[in-house]
């Protein structure tokens, strides 16, 4: 399980470093220099003969849609919304977790989709004074596509792994990064067009992006999937919410997104955060 709290406690100030310290790069540039990074890193890890050709390309295809489709809207969201509001919207990913899991389990049940209606009424709750609501809702909708990216990444990844025992998580990973960086590269100069290098950073952005790059991505990605394949499906959608406080506390209090909000916006923010949660909860019951 140590696996998965070494991440959560990571990623819980990812949030407010990427809205705050990163803010005014381009996400798509973020996105592909932060897996550029992590595909550096677990380039000498790789072992060629552990995986035939067929393996190492779903391994290549998983981690382009887990990762590199994951981090293109996911980054693409803090263009529209705070960056506690893009921790907020990820807190359906444990719904979508249980959800894919039941489905290539050939069973469901209507209350996920109750869950998930509840959830949408929390979105247009929160709809602050400052935030156009076109923009809210196309930052939710791109948060939702990450989620759903990301949560059938852990699944299919866990189902994968524990198929092969045998092989070592360490020297298949870096195939993962490779899909994700290419599709990354690819949306990159075909969306932007601009280089994949943010050559406008600043030091201290460039600071960050390495930090993230090789710790809370290429690290904090490998723990997560590792320790995914040791617990229970239950237990991996519990600590993808668990993530969710934590950064909405940083990124409001730390980073200091809470001032300058009216009474009334975090009200709104607190009765639009209890919904969602709510329907995490029912899920969970259900």
């Amino acid at each position: 399980m140590i696996y998965l709290v070494i991440p959560t406690l990571i990623w819980a100030f990812s949030f407010g470093l990427i809205g705050n310290a990163l803010k005014g790069l381009n996400p798509l540039q973020i996105a592909d220099t932060r897996l550029l990074l992590a595909l550096i890193a677990f380039l000498p890890f790789i072992k060629l003969g552990n995986t035939n050709g067929k393996e190492k390309w779903q391994l290549i295809l998983l981690g382009a849609l887990q990762y590199g489709v994951m981090y293109t809207c996911y980054l693409s969201a803090f263009r529209y919304l705070p960056s506690h509001l893009v921790a907020l919207f990820s807190v359906l990913t444990p719904l979508y977790i249980v959800i894919i899991n039941d489905l290539r389990q050939r069973s469901f049940t209507p209350w996920y989709l109750v869950a998930t209606i509840l959830s949408v009424f929390g979105a247009a709750i929160i709809k602050m004074g400052n935030i156009d609501s076109n923009e809210i809702w196309l930052g939710f909708g791109l948060m939702q596509v990450a989620n759903l990216a990301f949560a059938f990444g852990q699944v299919y990844y866990r189902d994968w792994k524990k198929s092969r025992t045998h092989i070592n998580d360490s020297s298949i990973f870096g195939f993962l990064y490779l899909g994700a960086a290419i599709f990354t590269t690819i949306a990159t100069l075909l969306i932007s067009q601009q280089p994949p290098i943010p050559l406008n950073a600043t030091p201290t952005q460039w600071f960050v992006l390495v930090y993230m790059g090789f710790i809370a991505s290429g690290l904090c990605f490998f723990f997560w999937n590792k320790g995914g394949t040791q617990t229970s499906v239950g237990v991996l959608a519990t600590f993808n919410n668990a993530v969710v406080p934590l950064a909405m506390f940083a990124s409001l209090f730390i980073f200091g997104e809470a001032k300058g909000g009216t009474p009334e916006e975090m009200l709104r923010l607190a009765i639009g955060s209890l919904l969602i949660v709510s329907a995490l909860l029912i899920a969970k019951r259900k």
